[in-house]
């Protein structure tokens, strides 16, 4: 535990899912009974088909290790994830920080695991505060009178993270008028409106960037970055509370014993560790910078 702190048939069938988790949905029920089907839930801030594709090596290895049948899910967005997750129409979902704690004030779930970058450390990730090379932007300070892109509203680090560097860093706040935003909904989306010069600055998972500069996706010369963030708790999968016991068990163990690298690459990690629900509070104390009452979600 912690201190502190990517349309194929595949994305069309992701999609689809999507619509069904939302439609006609009833609230999740009290009793303990195993499903028949696991819905997996995958965090939608990249392309939903690369997302799908992706990760088939940990639907593999779910099915084998607590022998249910897995669907993946890419919904349209954080806020449908949400309301699936809430409705009990999903068994296991991959959130980002923020809309995990969002999410808990709808739903009944719990986190268990994170996913490790380095073999030994916390399981902790960074955002970064991007600028395209010729925006003038070598500081936070000077992005006073720019444009800023964001990923969903319900991002940690595409949003939450960053405003907060600039609130925080250089006392500018958009609802100040100090600079002017967009929101552009995916991380790559971010990376790619900064270099395309639609967007002066922006913020983004720093993993996210590292992987889009190595495969060539983006020009590191051009998308630079300009100031990372603190480590914050990373992207926690969770699950809802009144899943039997022994499935619950099993789910742990899947995730905290995986070792297998092919399903590891896609999330860039050496494992996943443990994690509880107080290693978001620190996200939790952000909120109010995106005006966020959590209170508001329950």
């Amino acid at each position: 535990m912690l201190g502190r702190p990517r349309l194929t048939a595949a994305a069309t069938a992701a999609l689809t899912a999507s619509a069904l988790l939302l439609s006609g949905c009833t609230a999740a029920s009290e009793t303990s009974a195993a499903p028949e089907t696991l819905r997996v839930a995958l965090l939608p801030d990249e392309n939903a088909s690369e997302i799908i594709k992706n990760n088939e090596p940990l639907k593999s290895h779910l099915e084998e290790q607590v022998g249910l049948e897995v669907e993946l899910v890419v919904t349209t967005d954080y806020s449908s994830m949400i309301e699936a997750m809430a409705r009990g129409r999903l068994e296991l979902g991959y959130f980002g920080p923020l809309s995990y704690v969002l999410a808990q004030e709808k739903a009944d779930i719990e986190p268990f695991a994170a996913l490790q970058e380095v073999e030994g450390e916390d399981p902790t990730y960074q955002s970064v505060f991007i600028a395209n090379s010729e925006s003038g932007i070598e500081t936070l300070d000077d992005v006073a009178g720019k444009t800023v892109a964001w990923g969903d509203q319900a991002s940690t680090s595409s949003h939450l993270i960053p405003k907060a560097m600039l609130a925080e860093g250089a006392d500018l706040r958009v609802d100040h008028g100090d600079y002017e935003e967009q929101q552009v909904d995916s991380h790559d989306a971010v990376a790619l409106t900064v270099q395309n010069g639609n967007a002066d600055a922006g913020g983004m998972s720093l993993p996210i960037y590292e992987r889009m500069a190595e495969e060539g996706l983006i020009d590191p010369a051009t998308v630079v970055k300009v100031q990372e963030s603190e480590p914050y708790a990373n992207y926690p999968w969770t699950m809802q509370s009144d899943l039997p016991e022994d499935l619950k068990e099993k789910l742990r163990r899947a995730f905290l014993d995986l070792e297998d690298p092919a399903v590891l690459e896609p999330f860039d990690a050496a494992g996943f560790e443990e994690v509880t629900d107080s290693d978001y509070d620190a996200v939790r104390e952000l909120a109010p910078l995106l005006d966020i009452d959590l209170e508001d979600y329950q």
